[in-house]
């Protein structure tokens, strides 16, 4: 249980900072400053929780990494759906938790009522299914291959590439999608923003998904020990 706890902690993180930066920062496809500032955010947070509770539970923090890890025979069946649960959960509280502080917020007497973070398609679904599949294929192959035993002691610094990994595809991905390559951290927010967050949710959960199944697929076919 301690390892599944860890995770929801763990995704909370990740979401709130990740998805409040966003926030905060009005991070928009025109803004240059705000998207590097939202992809630090992401890869940061992946950095503390990866040195904070990687002990504990790996820190997957991210259905799509749980996925490819299980698929690797790194996981069993059981461990992975509750991790994934677990996932989701943190996600929904650190939404929650945004949201009520955007919802509370005021400023010059004017109610802010930026998003939640919130993925979407920018330029249509297949487009945006593409980009979450091949972002999310990258990322999941650092995570599998940075964890290797293959890697020997460089895998002291695997939260280190994994979380600098996230700031590239960030700086990738936002203009696209606002990029998710995580199916928790997209369920969250979506749920409190509604509308086409909502309806395009689908996409950044089936996207992720086959990008952690390919990772995994890619990683068996180049890893020495196979």
């Amino acid at each position: 249980m301690k390892k599944y706890l860890a995770e929801l902690v763990g995704t909370f993180v990740l979401t709130f900072l990740g998805c409040g930066a966003a926030v905060a920062l009005g991070c928009s496809a025109d803004n240059t400053a705000a998207v590097v500032g939202t992809a630090f955010a992401f890869g940061l947070s992946v950095v503390a929780m990866a040195y904070t509770i990687g002990g504990i539970s790996g820190c997957h923090i991210n259905p799509a990494i749980t996925l490819g890890v299980t698929l690797s025979g790194r996981m069993g069946v059981k461990d992975c759906a509750m991790y994934m649960l677990f996932q989701v959960i943190g996600a929904i509280l650190a939404a929650a938790v945004l949201a009520a502080i955007i919802g509370s917020a005021v400023g010059d007497g004017v109610v802010i009522t930026t998003s939640t973070g919130a993925n979407g398609c920018s330029f249509g679904v297949t487009n945006g299914l593409i980009v979450e599949i091949v972002l999310t294929t990258l990322f999941v192959l650092v995570v599998l291959g940075a964890t290797a035993k293959t890697n020997g002691a460089t895998n002291n610094f695997a939260g280190l590439a994994i979380g600098l990994s996230l700031i590239l595809i960030h700086l990738v991905g936002i203009h696209f999608t606002g990029t998710s390559v995580n199916p928790a951290r997209s369920i969250g927010p979506a749920l409190f923003e509604g509308g086409k967050a909502l309806s395009e949710l689908w996409v950044f959960i089936i996207g992720p998904l086959v990008g952690g199944a390919l990772a995994a697929l890619i990683w068996k076919v180049i890893d020495t020990e196979e």
